[in-house]
């Protein structure tokens, strides 16, 4: 039994993400092989080949591969997923856009969003805004799966696997690469952060917003926001955690000013723990918070502020 693992990468090395999915694979059981398709990569190539667990290397470094488009990959992974019994991709954008249309390529049904692996045919995937666990089994010949990267835990260095070199496949593609708007910060990504916090309507204004910036800072945090300050405008989209928006498991998550609707809790609830602050006793968020203020979020974060 062999796996395939496609690598999700920003040019330079590979993502948490993709850690995390190798992790997975290693719960399923066998050799691990690592896809990386780009152009100019061979930072990304010497990264890769150091990742723990895994044995190969695959590697496709053309022109074509410039931009992770998944018309280009979906072919290209096809091409070579004939071989392997499992193809896994982290539950990315890049991976929820490609692995759909590989598994409608080779004919095969897609497992979303595992969290466990009970066998090398059966895995738990979260259902209903992740109310319940959902079993599954397949009988698929090759199993397509996304991996949900706050379930598992990343592998580390100290691997040296073999580089393969992977001839291109010529894919011929009515989509092309315009552009990519990409937020710049220098706080921690939000999905890989030890501590998030995270605002909600309650803040009133995008110019309020900035209260939280301060804790932020001092606790070395991502911000992230649910969909209502999403949609109200207070911050960009790349902001919102939920089940729409990101999912995270932090150690620490702070929601202020956040009722806790079903599909904000969906994107958070796995965090280690949480603390909510809130004016309404009666707020949903509550009910999965390891510590809950009762009180005016503008008189109580200038004081959190002052106290860290």
């Amino acid at each position: 039994m062999t796996i395939l693992v496609v690598a999700e990468h920003d040019g330079k090395t590979v993502t948490p993400a993709t850690r995390a999915t190798i992790g997975a694979a290693q719960k399923i059981g066998g050799e691990i092989h690592l896809l990386v398709g780009g152009h100019d990569i061979a930072g990304v190539i010497e990264h890769a080949a150091k990742l723990e667990g895994v044995a190969q290397l695959l590697v496709q470094d053309d022109p074509t591969f410039t931009h992770p488009l998944a018309e280009v990959f979906a072919p290209f992974i096809e091409e070579v997923a004939d071989a392997y019994s499992h193809v896994l991709a982290p539950a990315t954008s890049f991976g929820k856009d490609v692995m759909p249309r590989v598994a409608a390529l080779l004919d095969m049904q897609q497992v979303s969003e595992i969290t466990a692996v009970v066998s090398a045919d059966t895995f738990v995937r979260p259902i209903y805004a992740g109310n319940a666990l959902e079993t599954v089994q397949s009988a698929d010949a090759i199993k397509i799966i996304t991996v949900r990267a706050t379930a598992f835990d990343k592998v580390g260095d100290g691997g040296n696997a073999q580089v393969v070199k992977v001839p291109a496949v010529g894919v011929a593609t009515t989509s092309r690469f315009v552009g990519m708007e990409g937020a710049t910060s220098d706080r921690p990504e939000l999905t890989s952060a030890r501590v998030v916090i995270s605002g909600g309507r309650g803040l009133g204004s995008k110019e309020n917003f900035a209260l939280l910036d301060g804790i932020a800072t001092k606790l070395n945090a991502a911000i992230g926001a649910s969909r209502a300050a999403v949609d109200a405008g207070y911050v960009p989209n790349d902001y919102q955690v939920g089940q729409t928006g990101k999912v995270v498991a932090p150690e620490l998550y702070i929601a202020v000013g956040i009722s806790g609707a079903i599909q904000h809790l969906a994107g958070m609830k796995e965090s280690k723990t949480i603390v909510a602050i809130n004016k309404d006793e009666n707020a949903p968020i509550f009910e999965i918070a390891d510590y809950g203020l009762v009180a005016d979020l503008f008189e109580v974060l200038p004081e959190l502020e002052k106290a860290l």
